[in-house]
């Protein structure tokens, strides 16, 4: 195998298992050091430059960081299976207690007499509205709704994420000097090229869910509401009531978000019940848990068959029971099972089995190509459509992900209209701003923590049930205090803490091979990667991760380090007595919008993030 280049970026990058997870790159184990040493207000703004919303992204994040976790796979516990940090939870932890950071976000610049108009005002518009109005461009958001914030507003109901935090952080982005147009729906594509924008962003969401059309559906239509419209009407007060009895159909996010409102309406018998298997819902693992945690059965392999009704009112609705099948290429198959249809009484159906993306407004004709699923054609990078001043981002690109996608999605359509209107290809993305700087403070000591303890996940402690299960705007998760949160936060392995290795200095003593806690470090013979995988002192199973091989040594062997198991303690280094092994923090920061990202990108930049 080559030397391993780490002055690329990419390679170190991918080390930081949370970092490379989250879609926005968010610097995960800096924020989570810096709240160890209290500094809230810094911790949300490293924060914040990266994902644009940590007070709403620490309660209702999909938190894609978390499975990454190295902790939850290198840890031994007896007591249960090894947790990953509570990332997400300390995220919400920088925003509670993060005091008055207004004076820190940016200041406006001088117009520069471009205007860029975004459709919705969701997460994706809003970050697109912070990354270009601090540059001096006009940004203009237009929303059907009085206030901005798009799903996260109406979808996401107030036990889970008070409408103060959306307010405060949706706030934030606005006082950056964009333009809000509240009331003011979109209707048509060609009017608004007609009105001379320099650029438009598409941001509007995945509005439209999807229905179930099987018998009885239009007959007992009173009492069958769409999931998506009905939190919507209960997060701006339209519904306050539901009946006594209620099925929730589908396995998302979206599903547990109905039967937990429902829950609090009014519904004392409220089911979940889905055509999958439990595993294979799309809800998120803790979700389900929230769900059953509040007495709510998750009923599986459960085909919806008839919305039985008796003049026109529903009593209820009868189901196939299947079974799961798969093929060699992992297909999966339902097959009914034989037994008898089982029958459920209910007052009312909320009807949660997906969403699609709705594009009546756009023209076919204006330029813009979609593809044979309703999705606008775009590059995949710099999220162009075909009309190249028009750009997709969030929901309305892809199909609905989550709120750190869309805000991911914000940050890059901002760099390619901020390209394209200085005349520059779209396509050519800038590097991050990286660093890579040593932690050494004395023989044995470095400016991190780096004891690695097997202390278990710490809980979020809860609202008490008869409490949050009585209101729809009481907060149920409560949050970590400051000492739980020190706790948790000590938790973090420090991924970002780079071994980093410098041949010319050792002299292959085999000290750190010695010491490592994990085994993860070799010296061998050179080979091709497969070979060399399994020649290792363990060997290196996991194939996503890379392994780190130093150039040649006076032995003609040759370091491998197996990144993936690797705990970042820092004991190769303590234990070296030439110092041939370092550890060096590395920091990567995705390039905004704005010079920086308009620069010559010949060489990696070497500047780095500061809080």
């Amino acid at each position: 195998m080559p030397k391993t280049d780490i002055a690329n970026p990419a390679y170190f990058h991918k080390v930081v298992d949370c970092q490379y997870a989250c879609p926005a790159h968010t610097p995960i184990p800096e924020y989570i050091r810096l709240i160890a040493q209290r500094r809230y207000g810094d911790a949300y703004m490293v924060n914040w430059v990266a994902n644009v919303f940590p007070g709403v992204l620490g309660r209702v994040c999909d938190r894609p960081c978390e499975p990454a976790c190295r902790r939850g796979r290198v840890e031994e516990s007896n007591a249960k299976k090894p947790e990953p940090v509570a990332i997400c939870r300390l995220k919400r932890v920088a925003a509670d207690f993060k005091g008055d950071v207004r004076a820190r976000m940016p200041k406006t610049g001088p117009r520069n007499g471009k205007r860029i108009a975004c459709v919705g005002a969701g997460p994706a518009s809003l970050t697109v509205a912070r990354d270009l109005a601090p540059l001096g461009y006009e940004v203009t958001l237009f929303d059907g709704e009085p206030k901005a914030g798009g799903f996260i507003r109406t979808q996401i109901p107030r036990f889970r994420l008070p409408e103060s935090v959306i307010d405060e952080e949706t706030g934030y982005a606005l006082d950056l000097g964009a333009t809000f147009r509240s009331g003011e729906r979109v209707d048509s594509m060609k009017a608004l090229l007609a009105q001379g924008w320099d650029a438009i962003f598409v941001g509007c969401g995945a509005p439209r869910g999807r229905d179930l059309d099987i018998p009885g559906r239009q007959e007992a239509a009173a009492n069958i509401h769409l999931g998506i419209d009905w939190l919507a009407s209960v997060s701006f007060g339209h519904i306050n009531h539901i009946g006594k009895r209620v099925i929730v159909l589908g396995g998302g996010n979206t599903a547990m978000d109905c039967s937990r409102s429902a829950r609090r309406l009014g519904g004392a018998d409220v089911k979940v019940i889905v055509r999958s298997g439990f595993a294979e819902m799309k809800a998120s693992p803790w979700e389900k848990e929230d769900a059953q945690h509040e007495g709510i059965p998750i009923l599986n392999f459960h085909v919806p068959k008839e919305f039985v009704h008796e003049g026109g009112k529903l009593v209820g609705m009868r189901f196939q029971i299947v079974r799961a099948e798969y093929d060699d290429q992992g297909r999966r198959t339902l097959i009914p099972t034989g037994e008898a249809d089982p029958f459920f009484e209910c007052d009312d159906v909320l009807v949660a089995v997906g969403q699609e993306n709705a594009f009546p407004w756009i023209e076919r004709d204006c330029g813009i190509e979609f593809d044979r699923w309703g999705l606008p054609k775009l590059d995949k990078r710099s999220l162009q459509s075909t009309l190249p001043q028009v750009f997709f981002g969030g929901d309305a690109a892809y199909g609905p992900k989550n709120i750190i996608t869309a805000v991911a999605h914000g940050h890059e359509a901002a760099v390619s209209i901020d390209k394209l209107l200085h005349g520059e290809p779209v396509t050519h993305r800038p590097a991050p701003a990286t660093s890579l700087v040593s932690q050494k403070m004395g023989i044995h000591e470095w400016s991190y923590d780096n004891a690695t303890t097997n202390d278990l996940r710490s809980k979020v402690p809860w609202e008490k049930a008869e409490r949050a299960l009585a209101s729809i705007s009481v907060e149920v998760e409560l949050g970590f205090d400051e000492a739980t949160a020190f706790k948790e936060a000590e938790r973090c392995l420090n991924c970002d803490v780079q071994t980093v290795f410098t041949e010319t200095a050792c002299i292959e003593c085999d000290a750190c091979t010695d010491i490592c806690p994990m085994d993860c470090i070799t010296f061998t013979a050179n080979g091709e990667e497969a070979d060399l995988r399994q020649r290792l002192k363990a060997p290196a199973l996991n194939l996503e991760q890379s392994l780190y091989v130093s150039g040649g040594l006076k032995t003609g062997r040759v370091m491998v380090k197996d990144e993936d198991v690797c705990l970042h303690c820092g004991l190769c280094a303590e234990r070296c007595p030439t110092g041939a092994w370092d550890m060096q923090k590395f920091l990567l920061k995705m390039t905004p919008a704005g010079p920086a990202a308009r620069e010559s990108q010949t060489q990696v930049q070497t500047q780095g993030v500061s809080a």
